[in-house]
């Protein structure tokens, strides 16, 4: 099994909204910080440029 340090982000509030990163060999990984054992999203890092830029544009909604 292979460990990743996983970052919480510094965007998490006290609520419990929160992420972690981590960024393993060409990759970037995140997950819920409710849910370690739960699915991860894994990007390359440009697609993790155009995510950001994407959350930040307001591209993407609940």
């Amino acid at each position: 099994m292979t460990t990743f340090q996983w970052k919480k982000s510094s965007r998490s509030n006290a609520g419990g909204d929160c992420v972690e990163v981590a960024r393993p060999h060409q990759s970037i990984l995140v997950r819920d910080s409710k849910d370690s054992d739960g699915p991860t999203l894994s990007f390359t890092p440009g697609g993790w440029v155009g995510f950001v830029r994407g959350v930040k544009a307001g591209r993407f909604s609940l």
